[in-house]
């Protein structure tokens, strides 16, 4: 028995080795990646997650001050001006006989000019280019220029008063009716500065239109300018305040607010401007009251400029719309109204078609001068 038992377990451990050698070798068990691979896998997860996230729009960089000028300039002389075209097709003619200067005075006092202007102007004209019975359209149109130039000013300090004092911002307040394009102007403003190298923030004060909040907003982050504002219907001079105390905080260079238009009553406009501008000068004086016209609106918009040169001390106009459709005679009548100088000038629809106005360019422009 002992035998066979001995036999079997021979036959037993044959049987398993011989079927060890037929199964397949097992496949070698996978190596583990070595530390630098590791790291090098934890910049691609991150870079994934990087690539989930929204993108950052890329600001915009607005154009700078003095190639505008140069483009305003041009569009102003190539457009429908009926203030340029009334003067240039009087001074084309081979003479300037007496219905000639009749059509003269009623091309400046329908272009905006003003009666007492135009009457300046006229007679200028005709001392100067009236010899002998026989007028010289050539020289009618270099003495016409240096007249304009005459009223419209060319040593007027144009500047805008963006410096405020002991380091704090310089804060410009703009004031118009609502409609003359008041808010389109601020956005177009803080490319101005922005070109201009300055740190900007807006402040929303008008509390009572949603979406001039809303225009702001858009504006702003186009070019990296930060708006404060507050609830709809809420305090303007609260958010004039916040607005100027975040501007002294971050230490930006100009604080621009936004105010309300509305003209129901002068005393509300009054009581409201003036709380404003009392709020804010606590904290940091206002350097510039700017107030937007409606360059279209003609005479409308001197007797709105009168309304608001009551209420806050304007030490700058602003003339939006200045394009085809306006009359251009209206920069002489409301700077003497107001006593102030035509700082800024908009003519067109454009982010960067907002100026600063110079005479000289203003008047070569009319006159159709390179």
């Amino acid at each position: 028995m002992a035998a066979v038992g001995l036999v079997l377990a021979v036959a037993a451990v044959t049987i398993v080795l011989g079927r060890r050698r037929a199964l397949p070798p097992a496949p070698p068990a996978p190596a583990l990646p070595a530390e630098p691979a590791a790291e090098a896998a934890e910049p691609a997860a991150a870079s994934e997650a990087e690539s989930a996230e929204p993108e950052v729009a890329q600001l915009e960089t607005p154009e700078p001050p003095a190639s505008r000028l140069s483009r305003l300039r041009r569009r102003l002389s190539a457009s429908n001006n009926p203030f340029a075209r009334g003067l240039l097709g009087l001074l084309a003619a081979d003479r300037l006989d007496a219905e000639a200067w009749e059509d003269l005075e009623a091309t400046l006092i329908t272009s905006d000019l003003g009666v007492g202007p135009t009457d300046e102007l006229i007679t200028a004209l005709r001392r100067e280019v009236a010899i002998d019975g026989v007028a010289d359209p050539a020289k009618a149109r270099e003495v016409l220029r240096a007249e304009l130039l005459k009223l419209i000013g060319t040593d007027t300090d144009r500047s805008l008063r963006v410096t405020g004092a002991d380091g704090k911002p310089g804060v410009i307040l703009v004031v118009g009716v609502n409609g003359t394009g008041k808010t389109t102007t601020i956005g177009k403003l803080s490319r101005v500065l922005v070109a201009d190298g300055h740190t900007v923030l807006l402040a929303a004060a008008d509390t009572f239109r949603a979406a001039a909040a809303d225009q702001l907003q858009t504006w702003g982050s186009r070019v990296g300018v930060r708006v404060i504002r507050g609830a709809e219907g809420g305090d303007p001079a609260s958010v004039a305040h916040d607005a100027v105390a975040a501007g002294i905080e971050e230490g930006v260079d100009v604080v621009v607010v936004d105010t309300a238009g509305r003209l129901h009553t002068k005393t509300g406009l009054m009581d409201e401007l003036g709380k404003i501008k009392r709020v804010i000068d606590r904290l940091a004086p206002v350097t510039e009251v700017l107030l937007v016209i409606d360059a279209t609106t003609g005479q409308n918009g001197l007797a709105q400029a009168r309304v608001f040169a009551e209420v806050v001390d304007v030490t700058g106009i602003v003339l939006s719309k200045l394009d085809g459709s306006a009359k251009g005679g209206i920069v002489v009548p409301v700077q003497r109204e107001l006593g102030v100088p035509v700082k800024l000038i908009g003519l067109g629809e454009g982010a960067d078609d907002l100026a600063p106005f110079e005479a000289e360019g203003f008047v070569d422009a009319l006159l159709g001068e390179s």
